[in-house]
């Protein structure tokens, strides 16, 4: 396995390396200072885990995390001395798979790296069926292939999963631990910000309006839920 540190402090790479030297003593740990360094070496190495620093010297982490989500679904984990709210959830936005707060012991890290890649490694062996079509949504689940309208969306692996789950589970209202423990793992069951960040992007992605007959419903306080559009035809003769 090779891991990516982007942080210009020396001792964040050491705490990394002491990390993985404990579960992973054959891993490869790269590390580049500064946020343009980083994005170059996403796309040569292609690390299995990024582990960013928001506070670098020449570009922000959330922007790096943006640049990195153009081109790759590599697993990221932003590191940050902020403790504020809205920087998680802006790193969320951004792409990023977590946050942990600095300070942090090795311990707390790799209990975060463990639910990062066990949750990707989740998403890779999810299972195949049938494709699901509910106009203007098409899926083909054996080959992860996602249509609106007829054009493929691009989704990100979280954004795939919580469509994979509400899909399967079609008009079947999916509480937000439920989706937190399949998507994120048991570990995340009470982060709801990860979750709304996330069904933000996936609406926006399937041109879903949640206030005019939203295929993603919201059920106040509880969960989430499919429900396949009435086509215009059936609207049509109901109406008669």
């Amino acid at each position: 396995m090779r891991v990516l540190v982007i942080d210009d402090e020396a001792d964040i790479a050491e705490i990394v390396h002491l990390t993985f030297s404990l579960r992973w003593p054959e891993a490869e740990v790269i590390t580049a200072a500064t946020g343009d360094m980083g994005v170059e070496l996403v796309e040569r190495e292609t690390p299995d885990l990024v582990l960013l620093d928001i506070g670098l010297p020449d570009i922000d982490g959330f922007e790096v995390c943006e640049r990195i989500r153009h081109f790759s679904d590599v697993p990221v984990v932003m590191l940050s001395a902020r403790h504020e709210e809205v920087d998680k959830v802006r790193g969320l936005e951004m792409g990023a798979d977590d946050y942990v707060t600095k300070p942090f012991s090795h311990i707390e890290l790799l209990a975060r790296v463990r639910a990062v890649l066990r949750r990707s490694e989740s998403q890779e062996s999810t299972r195949e069926g049938p494709p699901f079509d509910a106009a203007p949504l098409f899926i083909d689940y054996a080959r992860r292939l996602v249509r609106v309208d007829g054009e493929e969306v691009k989704l990100t692996p979280i954004e795939y999963g919580l469509l994979y789950h509400l899909t399967w589970n079609e008009n079947r209202v999916l509480t937000f631990r439920t989706l937190l423990a399949r998507v994120w793992g048991r570990e995340y069951m009470d982060e709801t910000d990860y979750l709304k960040v996330h069904i933000q992007h996936l609406r926006r992605k399937l041109g879903d309006d949640p206030q005019n007959e939203p295929m993603i419903a919201n059920e106040r306080g509880v969960g989430y839920k499919f429900v396949r559009r009435q086509r215009a035809d059936v609207a049509r003769k109901a109406m008669r």
